[in-house]
């Protein structure tokens, strides 16, 4: 099938974007090493959010791990020695993994997590800065960083702490253990469990759900939810409140209530 302004791939190092209609998807393609993260996929991966964010065409965005086995690993740890070795080469690796971390927070679309196997890590924390999180029941995530020394950064644990309480949050990090997808659905950091052979068509109907929706409202919803969790010193409440004041003046919303009152979907523009 030859690629249309609808279907289109893109690779960037490890990194492979793919857009079909209103779906972008994002593949972590480091299958050797259980999808690991390496410095350059830390690099390249907001790269490809901010490609689809600025895609007009694109209404939701979603990254998954290459295979069965994996969503992400974690970091790649075969690079600290040298990438994590001195003050310098440290921060310039934390600002890599930050910059990863904050771009599905930052992206204006809603960003889903389609979670196989292994979560652990650096992955726990990707999955974490996405909207949605859905998992297949063979689902393992852990987050080792006291068992390798590590520390975790305010940002990073308020995050946690956002959306599974301070109680698991303190559960999760001070013993470092493995849970299952049932235990990170009672958390509340998983929306969903699936069985393996069915998440593909989940993720489908989901993402579909939201790519019929307005896309000023969802854009609007998603940054005042993302307002009630951030920092005071961090909020912008005000274009909080003139993202909203653009869904009543937009044509999505004459064409909503048309649609509305006509009995039939809407078809909404963004705009």
């Amino acid at each position: 099938m030859a690629e249309s302004s609808t279907e289109k791939k893109i690779i960037v190092g490890s990194i492979i974007a793919e857009k079909k209609g209103a779906i972008g998807t994002i593949l972590i393609s480091n299958p050797n090493k259980m999808n690991a993260m390496s410095v350059q996929m830390w690099t390249d991966l907001p790269k490809a959010i901010r490609a689809f964010d600025a895609d007009p065409e694109v209404r939701v965005i979603v990254i998954v791990g290459q295979g069965e086995k994996a969503f992400v690993s974690g970091a790649d740890i075969s690079q600290f020695d040298t990438l994590r070795a001195s003050p310098e080469t440290q921060l310039a690796y934390e600002d890599a993994v930050s910059d990863s971390m904050n771009a599905p927070v930052e992206c204006s679309k809603p960003v889903i997590a389609q979670i196989r196997g292994f979560c652990f890590g650096g992955g726990l924390g990707l999955a974490a800065a996405c909207d949605i999180r859905i998992c297949t029941e063979d689902a393992t995530f852990r987050m080792p960083a006291a068992r390798l020394g590590l520390g975790y950064g305010h940002k990073g644990i308020n995050r946690f702490t956002n959306i599974i309480g301070l109680a698991n949050a303190t559960d999760i990090f001070v013993t470092a253990r493995r849970f299952d997808a049932h235990d990170a659905l009672r958390m509340g950091f998983v929306s969903r469990v699936c069985k393996g052979d069915e998440i593909d068509a989940v993720i489908a109907e989901y993402t579909k759900l939201i790519a019929e929706n307005a896309p000023l409202t969802v854009a609007a919803s998603k940054f005042n939810i993302r307002q009630v969790c951030a920092q005071p010193e961090e909020q912008d409440l005000k274009r909080a409140v003139e993202m909203v004041k653009a869904c009543f003046a937009s044509d999505d919303f004459k064409e909503g209530r048309a649609a509305f009152l006509e009995k039939r979907p809407a078809q909404f523009k963004g705009r």
